[in-house]
């Protein structure tokens, strides 16, 4: 990913809370025959002691993106993002952009297709994914189906090897214009618009 110095994030706490809370990830690999193919899949990321820990999830076993990958894999996080017009600087010489923040994470693709194996992978998902639900879903109340099912995926764990994160928040431009930007996006109040400004508020100090 093309990371300018002024949008480099690389805090892995700050990296790995997004990457919690934006896990609904693109999965992109090479295969052994040259073509290139991206699904998109919830991750789980686990701590394991290792230095950036290594992310979680599974694919229909009729999806053949798991076969013959070649080299390592990316998976691609994304968060909120939008628009910045040049109207917004009140400044001669601008031209539009795109404010986005984003997380790119590397490493090999382990398959994991023993029952015990996938059946834990599935209850460490539930317990990410079913968080803060009052009565959260178990295996246990899917009965037989989930059982049934296990043979139709195939779960993976990507160790991951290296992280970059991007946080473009018109960092490149004076503080007085990253303010009047986050102001005309909260004008907007799309959701995305209004995470956007905050984080540049954020970043500028300001709430």
């Amino acid at each position: 990913m093309y990371v300018p110095r002024p949008f480099a994030v690389t805090d892995l706490p700050k990296l790995h809370d997004f990457m919690g809370q934006y896990s609904f990830a693109t999965l992109v690999t090479r295969h052994t025959n040259g073509r290139m193919v991206a699904s998109h899949v919830p991750l789980v990321l686990v701590h394991d002691g290792t230095e950036f820990g290594h992310l979680e999830g599974h694919v229909a076993r009729a999806n053949d993106q798991w076969c013959d990958v070649s080299g390592e894999v990316l998976t691609i996080f994304t968060g909120p993002h939008a628009y910045v017009s040049p109207r917004w600087y009140q400044a001669d010489g601008v031209v539009p952009t795109w404010n986005y923040v984003a997380v790119h994470a590397y490493g090999p693709l382990e398959l994991m297709t023993d029952r015990a194996e996938l059946v834990d992978l599935l209850r460490r998902s539930l317990v990410a994914f079913e968080a803060g639900a009052e009565e959260p879903w178990t295996l246990e109340r899917s009965g037989e189906v989930v059982g049934l099912r296990l043979a139709e995926i195939v779960g993976f764990r990507i160790p991951i090897t290296r992280l970059e994160g991007k946080w473009k928040l018109n960092q490149n431009h004076p503080k007085d214009r990253q303010a009047r930007v986050a102001a005309a996006l909260e004008a907007q109040g799309s959701e995305d618009a209004l995470a956007i400004a905050a984080l540049i508020r954020a970043n500028l100090g300001q709430r």
